[in-house]
């Protein structure tokens, strides 16, 4: 590369800079093209992509998540390709490949690969999200929802059977997978005609509305802040319908077929 200023060819250097990303302060060794005369750095379209990913897999290093290397690495010990990695993980072949470039994983995807990696079977249900069924924490999640919204989401309604709580829910634990590994409730969720739904609702509502709250587990404060961002997102019962209406992780089903915790990372509305 030549400098702009006319100065001649730049030279190719590798120096340690320090850059805020996701909130962290991070070092990283960034390469860029640098005039001797004139002092100009400069990178390419190459050397920018390198660096965006030497910043992500500094990110993931700090915040103990597997680095592009990493994941490459694992995936070659056992001999498989990015479409195979992609097949044991239940996501596309293009999500591998953007975490070997340098994207970063959800933290749920980053607990199933290190299992694999580490030669065991992958944990948990994937449609329950690694989580047991609580239906006295459903309760508790939706009785926070209701406060926070000035709308009580457990009220006996007339053919109603809970269809935007459902909605409600079905952000919250798909989110708290996406970013946290597990569900806040363990409920497991089916495409339905009306968006998202709580699987077997019509055997559960009566049984949710009758639970004590008190005996779950109490929200984390990381639960309450995603729970947080959900009201902000969706204030009204209208809102939520149709944002879950738009989702692919619901549009991609077939009537009644459930939907796994594995497709978190694909929701788009939070």
């Amino acid at each position: 590369m030549k400098c702009p200023n006319g100065h001649g060819p730049m030279e190719l250097k590798r120096d340690e800079k320090e850059v805020t990303f996701k909130g962290e302060r991070l070092v990283v060794k960034a390469k860029s093209y640098v005039c001797p005369i004139c002092g100009l750095e400069l990178a390419d379209a190459k050397l920018a992509r390198e660096n965006q990913r030497a910043i992500a897999d500094a990110y993931r290093k700090r915040v103990g998540l597997l680095t592009s290397r990493e994941i490459v690495e694992g995936r070659k010990r056992l001999g498989l390709s990015q479409k195979e990695l992609a097949g044991r993980l239940d996501v596309g072949e293009a999500s591998v490949k953007r975490w070997e470039l340098g994207a970063i994983q959800t933290r749920a995807m980053d607990r199933l690969m290190r299992q694999l990696f580490e030669g065991k079977q992958p944990e948990g249900d994937v449609y329950t999200g690694n989580r047991s069924l609580s239906l006295s924490r459903i309760k508790l999640v939706l009785k926070w929802l209701s406060k926070r919204l000035g709308k009580n989401l457990l009220a006996k309604k007339p053919k109603e059977k809970l269809l935007y709580a459902a909605k409600y829910l079905w952000y919250a634990d798909m989110i708290s997978y996406r970013e946290r590994g597990e569900s806040m409730t363990g409920a497991t969720y089916a495409a339905l005609p009306y968006g998202p739904q709580l699987n077997n609702y019509r055997e559960l509502i009566d049984e949710i509305r009758k639970a004590d709250e008190s005996k779950a587990e109490p929200l984390s404060l990381e639960e309450i802040r995603i729970l947080e961002r959900i009201v902000q997102r969706f204030p009204t019962e209208r809102s939520i319908f149709n944002a879950a209406h738009q989702e692919p992780v619901w549009k991609d089903k077939k009537t009644g077929e459930l939907i796994p915790y594995t497709e978190a990372h694909r929701i788009r509305a939070v």
